[in-house]
């Protein structure tokens, strides 16, 4: 079955250029030009992967409530921001927001199918692992591949497909250190330094919230980051 892919996007004549070459590649593509339509066809089912701008007609910041809303709904449901607004605040947000990639409308749509394909491949390997340790225990973390759960204190911690699989990285070996270029394999992802730290962050207070006294995610400075089990 094809994969379903949702673009949202104001501008019709982008649209319908993107739609065209997704559905080359062979996806199934759904096209909105605001975020209640969208939100109204998601209620009856949601898409396997979004790819959102932010602007989006008379809502200045329409993709940022949207993709708000459909992080609420699904932990892993792979989100793409495709915009024209390149500066740091607006990606930094985005990725705040749990987007999995901030991409700028200047990339080709090669690159953009490319970025695409590695997201279906990430859940692919979390939906379908090829391992037969598919359980990772380090002291309070409990980490479920095959059930794509991640657990802190016996309390769920809801993570996008990017920060599964930097966790999933780091706490394999707790007390090694992981460079940006090995956390960035394992998310299967091309992120630069500015998102790989955004990631971190949102991690952090993603388990702070559950456990005010957190100290698993060390910053090793000059290096990277590692995991700690006390």
């Amino acid at each position: 079955m094809s994969k379903h892919i949702a673009i949202i996007e104001d501008e019709r004549a982008l649209r319908e250029n993107y739609g065209a070459a997704f559905r080359r590649e062979g996806y199934a593509v759904e096209l909105y030009e605001a975020r209640k339509p969208a939100m109204d066809a998601f209620e009856v089912r949601l898409p396997d992967l979004v790819i959102i701008d932010i602007n989006l007609q008379d809502e200045v910041e329409g993709g940022f409530e949207l993709c708000r809303e459909l992080r609420s709904r699904s932990s892993n449901l792979p989100i793409i921001f495709l915009t024209a607004r390149d500066s740091e605040f607006d990606a930094v947000s985005g990725l705040r927001l749990g987007a999995d990639d901030y991409l700028t409308k200047d990339i080709s749509l090669p690159h953009l199918m490319a970025r695409v394909a590695a997201l279906f491949r990430r859940l692919n390997a979390m939906q379908n692992p090829q391992n037969e340790d598919n359980r990772l225990a380090r002291g309070e973390l409990d980490l479920d591949i095959d059930r794509m759960t991640v657990r802190w204190k016996e309390l769920p911690v809801a993570l996008t497909l990017t920060e599964f699989w930097m966790v999933h990285s780091l706490a394999r070996y707790p007390g090694h250190v992981k460079n940006r270029q090995q956390l960035m394999d394992a998310a299967r992802a091309v992120l630069d330094d500015n998102t790989i730290t955004s990631h971190i962050k949102r991690i952090r207070r993603k388990f702070l919230s559950i456990d005010p006294n957190f100290k698993s995610i060390e910053t090793v400075y000059g290096m990277g980051y590692r995991w700690l089990v006390s």
